[in-house]
């Protein structure tokens, strides 16, 4: 299985650029199964509903959030109806909304996506460790599962690498979202798990993680308030992971980055030997 992830849509010209490109990619690339973080996608801060049917729309399975989940309200009144908009799994019990699920991709292959939180300078919410064994653990690729993929929306790499070691063997995919920054560690863990430290985002990188300049340049020289943050409105860069998982295992086989158009040097996946019609 071919599975494609994109990190943090970052306002406009980010999930323009997804929304554009997302089903030349999903040919192109022939991939399976796409997961989407779509968490700063309205206007850098949250998500709604019509956004989520538009990158629906667009080719994206499952489309994952972060700490900025409840920052467009209306999301609250909708998460609990769209089982392909996911929350992190280890907000409070009776949260709105779902943090996994186990979802069919289009040629009928189950892959079971769960997102997380971090706990390292973010919000104090439950222990994403023991969230995600919850999720895991009764899982059994690929008798349950034809894959796993984690989405860890964190702020520290130390806590994103432990927890790709933790699981390390029993999921297809861990790879971390919220600093937009890619990081250059992709790979495969000694016990067959593909791991990135941070997709990056889709958005404009001539900005301060997708933001104007000037506002949080202002914060950081004079720590005081400034104008509100606003996304740049540049060329975006798709920033995002591709992994190859073997059926018989579950476990990733090939793991490559992505970055596509804008500031950004590029990284094409190597593309499939098989017919590109077989994409899903």
């Amino acid at each position: 299985m071919r599975v494609l992830f994109l990190g943090d849509v970052v306002g406009r010209t980010g999930r323009d650029a997804v929304i554009d490109q997302l089903p030349g990619l999903r040919q192109r690339l022939a991939a399976d199964f796409v997961v989407v973080n779509g968490e700063n996608a309205a206007h850098g801060f949250g998500i709604t509903a019509r956004i989520v049917d538009d990158l629906l729309a667009a080719g994206a399975d499952v489309i994952t959030t972060g700490n900025h989940v409840w920052d467009q309200r209306e999301i609250l009144a909708c998460i609990d109806e769209q089982p392909r908009l996911l929350r992190p799994l280890n907000y409070p019990a009776g949260a709105p909304g779902r943090g996994a699920g186990l979802f069919e991709a289009r040629d009928g292959r189950r892959v079971l996506v769960a997102q997380a939180m971090g706990r390292l300078f973010m919000d104090p919410l439950d222990d994403p460790f023991a969230a995600l064994e919850t999720a895991v653990s009764p899982v059994e690729m690929p008798r349950d599962a034809d894959a796993i993929l984690i989405d860890f929306h964190g702020e520290a790499t130390s806590e994103k690498t432990a927890l790709g070691h933790y699981l390390d063997g029993r999921v297809s995919i861990v790879v971390g979202t919220h600093t937009h920054i890619p990081s250059a560690d992709t790979r495969i863990l000694p016990g067959g798990t593909a791991y990135q430290s941070d997709a990056g985002m889709c958005g404009d990188y001539d900005s301060v993680i997708g933001m104007k300049k000037a506002a949080p340049i202002h914060r950081f020289t004079r720590k005081t308030p400034s104008e509100r943050l606003e996304p740049a409105e540049g060329p975006a860069t798709l920033c995002g992971l591709m992994v190859e998982t073997d059926d018989a295992t579950g476990l990733a086989v090939k793991a490559e980055p992505l970055r596509v158009g804008g500031h950004l040097s590029a990284a094409w996946p190597s593309v499939p030997t098989r017919p590109l019609a077989a994409a899903g």
